[in-house]
């Protein structure tokens, strides 16, 4: 009976080990991307539009005033970021049930977004000011202001791994006045990386390489860690927001000015050679403002300034569609189906509440079960006979 109390102990003991892992490494979802069930559109005829995948064709829309442009999703597809440069605002919307769960308004001409996953913080800033804003993403709650040696042209998080708690060692890269600067987590300066042009869009694939479009027509590469700067892998182009493929570590780049989005290879900026660039093009009757592509690698979608979105197969390289959506769409992403759950600020104030609770139970009840075996396992070799003992 002794022996079968200690193997349920034990077994109690791993399993409890096993959650208390999970709550410190919860599942990352891109918030660029995720299952291709939905794409949403700002700035066309309606607002944001929504276009169902499957159905290939606008199935709703959100309403949205303030010219919206950069959006973003929740790693659950829960929640749509807005920015409203003509209002200074930014409105975080319930992607389900389509109301507004909560609004900040800032200086700055607000219209770049970008997310954390692993620390859970939503940067927000705009072309008018030299300043970032780092919110919490589910109450709009300021936690911390970052300043800038100039207006804001683009933001991108680069994901370093930071061991069995991910996250910890995540960098705010920031383009801005002929610089590219880099904070911490803690919105510390760590770096300031001279350009020699004006940077604005940003893209990291990988935390390794940082993609810079500039105001000059080039599109650079920066090397994470050693901030080494590439020549320019692409020359006279009007190039908007990137986006890249997960699995092939591709970078889709819009070029407003020849209609065309150029797909560059990946770029080890140390390396001796860099690959041609692009690797190939795909030509459109219309600018492409910007570009999604899923995490699987599967699908792309391009916003075209005539009002039209593009669905590419990106393995067979071909077109699957084309969907009309109206006005002059500035930005496009892709995510799964909202969660059939929404909570408010509140409920999330207090589900993060229990979780941290919850974290922290679990901890205690490993810790104390594993002294029960320790003490358990002691008491029985005590009670064995002399020799018995000595055997072992």
């Amino acid at each position: 009976m002794q022996t079968l109390r200690g193997r349920t102990t034990v077994v109690v003991s791993s399993l409890f080990l096993a959650l208390t892992f999970l709550c410190f490494c919860p599942l990352q979802a891109n918030a660029d991307g995720g299952a291709p069930n939905l794409a949403y559109v700002s700035s066309t005829s309606q607002g944001i539009s929504v276009i169902d995948v499957m159905q290939r064709q606008v199935v709703g829309a959100l309403s949205v005033a303030g010219n919206p442009a950069t959006i973003l999703l929740s790693s659950d597809g829960r929640l749509l970021y807005v920015t409203q440069p003509s209002l200074g605002r930014l409105t975080v919307i319930a992607a389900k049930t389509r109301q507004v769960f909560c609004t900040r308004s800032l200086p700055g001409h607000l219209s770049l977004l970008t997310l954390d996953p692993g620390m859970n913080i939503l940067y927000v800033a705009g072309d008018q000011s030299n300043l970032v804003t780092a919110l919490d993403p589910t109450t709009c709650d300021v936690r911390r202001t970052l300043q800038t040696s100039g207006p804001v042209s683009g933001l991108a998080v680069a994901v370093i791994d930071g061991g069995l708690i991910g996250g910890v060692d995540n960098q705010l890269w920031v383009a801005n006045a002929g610089v590219l600067t880099i904070f911490n987590t803690d919105g510390k300066r760590q770096a300031t990386i001279p350009l020699g042009e004006e940077p604005h869009y940003l893209s990291i694939p990988g935390g390794e390489t940082v993609y810079v479009t500039t105001r000059q027509g080039s599109v650079l590469a920066v090397d994470v860690n050693t901030h080494r700067i590439s020549k320019p892998l692409l020359a006279s182009g009007n190039f908007g927001p990137m986006d890249y493929d997960a699995t092939t570590g591709e970078v889709y780049v819009p070029d407003q000015q020849h209609n065309l989005v150029d797909v560059l290879a990946p770029v080890s900026v140390g390396s001796t050679t860099l690959p041609h660039e692009p690797s190939r093009s795909l030509h459109f009757i219309a600018a492409p403002q910007s570009v999604a592509i899923t995490n699987d690698g599967r699908l792309g979608f391009v916003a075209l300034e005539n009002g039209e979105v593009v669905m590419l197969d990106l393995p067979a390289r071909q077109i699957i569609c084309t969907i009309k959506v109206g006005g002059h769409p500035r930005f496009v992403i892709t995510g799964a189906y909202p969660a059939l759950i929404q909570l408010t600020p509140q409920q999330s104030k207090l589900l993060n509440l229990l979780s941290g609770l919850a974290e922290f139970a679990a901890i205690v009840i490993f810790v104390v079960l594993a002294l029960i075996t320790v003490l358990r396992r002691s008491k029985v070799r005590k009670s064995l006979p002399p020799k018995l003992h000595r055997q072992e």
